[in-house]
């Protein structure tokens, strides 16, 4: 059985449609860096990219009052948590100047060493997930379901559930350039569609494609890839670099 509470999320890439999303579950004891992987996973990233997870406690705090005390006006006064507070977690390197955002209230920590039950541990809490930081990828997840079940080995976590929509392109320009992507190979014709398919040496790109029991199997392989990537500061091997490409598919009759 899985020794920990089971964390299920609901989780949805910002600012496309039609909508790509994906239910999933965790057990509550990793961290908030391998939710990450996990999410990464999920969207179709290759962790060539930075990452961080934000967690939006003021807000949070404000959406728990509210669920639990309908009747009563929320005073931001009158707690200490206040409405702006953000918690930013990420893979921590001293090679890198440390994140700042004079426009928000945004404090930093360790996302190897912190535990997601120590992030979210309330149903209807959210974390923003964002992922290369010059194409700006937003995935909001929320903490729909926490709960124990006896049956379920733990091996079995994580896992998804059900979803739709492909994931992301890596490199193409954020969600407006994913928008001009999708476009390009309905039409299959134009000037966008001729230079989208050469960069990718394909005539064709499904954005709809999401296979469940696919998505399951790379969830069980590919997170520990990116650790690796990120904590370890490895290379990812050539059998890493073709499952994570799908070349396993290729050999399929």
């Amino acid at each position: 059985m899985a020794s920990h509470p089971i964390y299920q999320f609901y989780a949805e890439l910002d600012d496309y449609k039609p909508k790509i999303w994906r239910r999933f579950q965790v057990i509550n004891d990793i961290t908030v860096a391998r939710l990450g992987y996990i999410v990464q996973v999920l969207f179709e990233m290759t962790a060539s990219h930075l990452m961080a997870i934000e967690v939006p406690k003021g807000e949070n705090f404000r959406g728990y009052f509210q669920r639990n005390h309908p009747d009563i006006q929320y005073n931001p006064s009158l707690y200490s948590v206040g409405d702006d507070i953000i918690w930013r977690y990420e893979i921590i390197d001293d090679d890198l100047e440390p994140f700042d955002d004079p426009h928000r209230n945004v404090s930093v920590d360790d996302a190897t060493k912190t535990r997601i039950r120590n992030a979210v541990s309330l149903q209807g809490e959210k974390l923003n997930f964002n992922y290369d930081f010059g194409d700006d990828w937003w995935v909001s997840l929320m903490l729909e379901k926490v709960f124990t079940d006896k049956n379920l080995p733990g091996s079995e976590l994580p896992r998804v559930l059900e979803g739709a929509g492909f994931g992301i392109v890596e490199d193409v320009g954020g969600t407006r350039g994913l928008t001009d992507f999708t476009k390009a190979f309905k039409k299959k014709k134009g000037a966008d569609y001729r230079q989208f398919s050469e960069w990718l040496g394909v005539e064709d790109f499904d954005m709809t494609a999401f296979d469940l029991d696919d998505m399951n199997f790379r969830l069980k392989k590919i997170p520990r890839i990116y650790k690796q990537c990120y904590e370890d500061r490895l290379t990812p091997t050539r059998k890493s670099i073709d499952l994570i490409e799908r070349k396993y598919l290729r050999k399929k009759p």
